[in-house]
C-alpha cells in the first residue's frame, strides 16, 4: 500500500491510514510523491519513492490537499490511471476525492468528501454523483471518505473487506475509535446559511432566518420577496439548489441542532421553537437531513 502525498497535502490525512493500516497485520503502508521533499501544512516531509513506485501497489491512498482544487501535474494524474488500469485499489479521503475525481475514474460513479467542500466538488467534477450525507463511498475499486476522521471508518471498513469482521474490531480498539458510527456525515453539516457574500435572494434568506419559527407558506416568502412563486421557485433553484420550502425547513433543522447543543429543552418545546408543526413532522425532517434523530444529535454534540 503506498500514500501518494502530493505538495500541500493535508497533514491528518497522511498520518491516517499509516496508523490505522500500518498497525493491522497484512499491510505495509510506505510513502511515494512526485519530489524528494514535499510540503505537508506545518512540516515537511522526505519520501523514499517517486510516481513508478504506485505500479507495484495493491492499494493507493489519495490524502485531501489544502486547497483541493489546486491543479494536479498530468504524471501524477497519468500514474493513477495506469494504476487504475491494472486493478489496483485507489481509495481518497477528505478532500483527496478532487485527486481521484481529476483523473476522471470517478465519473459516472458515486463519491463523497468533506461536506463543506460540496459545492466546489460538484462545480468542478458534475460528471462525479457525490453524496456528502454519508462518511465514506465504497464502488470496489475506488473508495471515497467524507472529511477529516471519516477517513478512520473508510480505513475500518478496508480492513474488514480485506480481513474480515475481527480484524477490523481489533484496529478499531488500537485505533480506541467506533467501528462503526451511528449515522453518517450528515450530522455534521452546517444547513442553509446565508452565504456571506450577497446575492439577489440575501434579503428574503435573512428574512426566513429570523421568521422560520412562524407558520410560513410558499405564498408568504413570495410576498417578501416581491416575486410570483414560479419565479421565486426557479431563482432559489438558481442560487441555492433547493426550493423556497426546502430551504425553510433546513434552517428550521440548522437551529433545532443549536438549541438541542446549547439547551436542555425537551424536543416536542425545540420543535414547536424552530416552527414545526408537530414533533412527529419535526423528527422526520430531522433525521432525514441529520441521519440521526434529535435525541441521538444531542447525545453526540451537547457539552457535559
Amino acid at each position: 500500500m503506498f500514500v501518494l502525498a502530493l505538495p500541500d497535502s493535508i497533514g491528518f490525512d497522511l498520518t491516517t491510514p499509516i496508523e490505522i493500516f500500518g498497525r493491522s497485520p497484512g499491510y505495509r503502508v510506505e510513502i511515494c510523491s512526485p519530489d524528494p521533499l514535499i510540503n505537508a501544512g506545518p512540516f515537511r516531509l522526505a519520501t523514499d519513492h517517486r510516481l513508478d513506485a504506485l505500479a507495484t501497489a495493491g492499494t493507493i491512498v489519495l490524502p485531501g490537499r489544502e486547497d483541493p482544487a489546486a491543479p494536479i501535474d498530468a504524471p501524477v494524474l497519468d500514474a493513477l490511471r495506469e494504476a487504475a488500469a491494472a486493478g489496483t485499489r485507489i481509495v481518497s479521503i477528505c478532500v483527496g476525492a478532487f485527486t481521484l475525481a481529476a483523473t476522471g475514474l470517478l465519473d459516472g460513479r458515486r463519491a463523497t468528501t468533506h461536506w463543506a467542500a460540496a459545492g466546489l466538488f460538484r462545480r468542478t467534477h458534475p460528471a462525479v454523483t457525490l453524496d456528502p450525507d454519508v462518511l465514506y463511498v465504497d464502488e470496489g475499486q475506488f473508495v471515497t471518505s467524507a472529511g477529516a476522521t471519516a477517513g478512520i471508518d473508510m480505513c475500518l471498513h478496508l480492513i474488514g473487506r480485506d480481513h474480515g469482521a475481527a480484524a477490523a474490531a481489533d484496529a478499531s480498539r488500537l485505533a480506541v475509535a467506533p467501528l462503526h458510527r451511528d449515522g453518517g456525515q450528515a450530522q455534521y453539516i452546517v444547513r442553509n446559511r446565508a452565504a456571506e457574500t450577497p446575492t439577489g435572494l440575501s434579503a428574503v434568506l435573512e428574512w426566513i432566518e429570523e421568521n422560520a419559527y412562524r407558520d410560513l407558506t410558499l405564498a408568504d416568502i413570495a410576498g417578501r420577496a416581491g416575486l410570483s412563486t414560479r419565479t421565486l421557485n426557479r431563482r432559489f433553484h438558481e442560487e441555492t439548489g433547493r426550493t423556497p420550502l426546502q430551504w425553510l425547513i433546513g434552517v428550521r433543522v440548522r437551529q433545532a441542532q443549536e438549541l438541542l447543543e446549547r439547551t436542555g429543552h425537551g424536543v416536542d418545546r425545540i420543535a414547536h421553537e424552530v416552527g414545526f408543526a408537530s414533533p412527529a413532522t419535526f423528527r422526520t425532517h430531522f433525521k432525514r437531513l441529520s441521519g440521526v434523530g434529535p435525541q441521538a444529535y444531542r447525545a453526540t454534540f451537547r457539552s457535559a
